[in-house]
């Protein structure tokens, strides 16, 4: 596995294959040179980037719990960090990889299958419960109910 450090400090490129080239870009920080060329200025960049990212992880952490996008605005944090932090870029590497994986498995025929035959239980399982509700209550809510 690709750490992200070649021994000098500097960020490595993955090289396996010329496909990796193109579909995954080289670690490490993503500042532009003038900034990079500045230590103070750099780390009071990395240091934004980081505040920046937390508050938007930390909305998105507040989101699961609350009306909004939660998972989509945690991983944009991610990918916020992931312009400066080599662990947020692996972190986010790895997410994709494993997303790629579930997308590919969901469309194998069989677990279709399964999951259109679990679907179609769950479906009738409702729609026999509501028939019973409506059997036995009628039409009315039961926050309509008079006493």
């Amino acid at each position: 596995m690709n750490t992200g450090s070649n021994g000098d400090g500097e960020a490595a490129a993955a090289t396996e294959s010329p496909e990796n080239e193109q579909s995954e870009r080289e670690l490490g920080s993503r500042a532009p040179d003038f900034v990079r060329s500045r230590r103070a200025l750099h780390m009071s960049w990395q240091v934004g980037v980081f505040v920046v990212g937390l508050a938007v992880v930390g909305a998105g952490v507040a989101m699961l719990v609350l009306p909004g996008p939660g998972w989509l605005v945690i991983f944009g944090g991610m990918a916020i960090w992931a312009t400066e932090f080599v662990w947020a870029q692996l972190v986010l590497r790895w997410t994709k990889r494993k997303v790629t994986e579930a997308a590919q498995r969901a469309l194998d025929p069989k677990v279709r299958r399964r999951n259109m035959i679990l679907t179609a239980t769950g479906l009738v399982i409702v729609a026999v419960l509501v028939g019973i509700y409506l059997w036995k209550f009628g039409l009315e809510l039961p926050w309509n109910i008079e006493e």
